[in-house]
């Protein structure tokens, strides 16, 4: 697990970080996905102020993941209650893999 210094810039300011290897690429889509919220909200608000935009994208972001990490455990009771015979367990896969995506 080696380390990387990267440089990762969000609403016009670069910030170095060092990073392990194996998890720059998360990084980099991290930014990718805030940078295109920020001007998808700069296009839509008269909000001109960078911090504000990146505020913003930052609220957006964390609302999506606890949406997901509450689906996730509603999902999770759903399975530890349901009894399911072996014979449906390729269904269940799917279905799974229908969920992820929607997530996703």
């Amino acid at each position: 697990m080696s380390e990387v210094s990267i440089k990762v810039t969000l609403a016009g300011r670069t910030y170095p970080l060092t990073v392990k290897s194996e998890e720059e690429a998360g990084i980099r889509s991290a930014e990718q996905s805030i940078e295109e919220s920020i001007q998808v909200f700069q296009q839509n608000y008269a909000v001109k102020d960078k911090q504000d935009l990146l505020a913003m994208a930052a609220l957006q972001v964390t609302a999506r993941q606890q949406a997901k990490k509450e689906v996730e455990r509603v999902v999770e009771r759903v399975v530890e209650t349901v009894e399911v015979p072996v014979d449906h367990s390729a269904a269940l896969l799917q279905l799974e893999e229908k969920l992820n995506s929607y997530l996703a």
